[in-house]
């Protein structure tokens, strides 16, 4: 989480709106098209995969077929990369730390030396 939110704002998103990431249903800072991209996010990573057929079509109405496959590569990858990490206890980067430590555990987010 500490690396995504970190390169997530390297990239430009905005501190106030990777903030309110967990309130993206609702929070004016996210559009429609962003709303159910984090849905998708959401149900691909549940187990069991809570993708369906109606939020497939939600996508649809709003990312083309091939940005659907890099949005779903993204969250497999991510999702691995997790597990992986965890898994061998990866230590994480300075800045990771220091970013999730100031941005994440506001919300309750556990920020350690291996994510």
């Amino acid at each position: 989480m500490a690396h995504a939110a970190e390169a997530a704002h390297r990239v430009g998103m905005i501190g106030e709106k990777l903030e309110a990431v967990v309130d993206y249903r609702t929070s004016p800072l996210f559009t429609e098209a962003e709303r159910v991209a984090l849905d998708f996010a959401v149900a691909a990573t549940s187990q069991p995969n809570g993708v369906t057929d109606a939020l497939f079509d939600r996508m649809k109405q709003h990312w083309s077929d091939a940005q659907i496959v890099e949005i779903a590569g993204a969250v497999a990858l991510n999702g691995f990369l997790n597990r992986w990490n965890d898994t061998m206890a990866v230590p994480l980067e300075s800045e990771p730390i220091e970013f999730g430590g100031k941005h994440l555990q506001r919300h309750g987010w556990k920020v350690g030396k291996h994510g």
